[in-house]
């Protein structure tokens, strides 16, 4: 299974968008530190078939894997989740630089952002392969195909 990974949209619609329409299946969601639109974000999940937006933190399954999603913005709570080995992978945002590290068998991975002043090269998704052998992690731009 392919697991796509978003963050940091900071309202780029159109990035969005394009995103969802490329993911297939349910779409997960974590609030972040600046979603103050808390109604209009529980309004658009509503909308979408299948949509689930979480508080600040989720712990999904997929194919067996163990996924942490959170925002982020505290560097020491994704250090503890990570270092925690209950977890297959830690996934957050809010740093605006794509990441893949390995902590212990915990892969930690920031997908990358979407605000106007990131890098092109963190502008990016990332895509998680469950069935490999080994950590998959792919990271696109959302020109790319996904």
């Amino acid at each position: 299974m392919n697991v796509g990974l978003i963050s940091d949209t900071h309202d780029n619609v159109p990035v969005v968008e394009a995103t969802v329409d490329r993911f297939v299946t349910a779409v997960h969601a974590v609030r972040g530190n600046n979603d103050g639109e808390r109604e209009g974000l529980r309004d658009a999940f509503e909308d979408l078939d299948g949509g689930t937006l979480h508080g600040r933190f989720a712990e999904l399954t997929f194919d067996g894997e163990r996924f942490a999603v959170l925002h982020g913005e505290e560097k020491p709570v994704i250090e503890s989740l990570a270092a925690s080995g209950e977890y297959d992978y830690v996934v957050h945002g809010h740093w605006h630089v794509r990441e893949k590290r390995t902590v212990g068998d915990t892969v930690v991975i920031n997908p990358g952002a979407h605000f106007p002043t990131v890098d092109v090269e963190h502008r990016t998704v990332a895509i998680v392969d469950t069935d490999a052998d080994t950590d998959s992690v792919e990271f696109l731009r959302i020109t790319d195909s996904i």
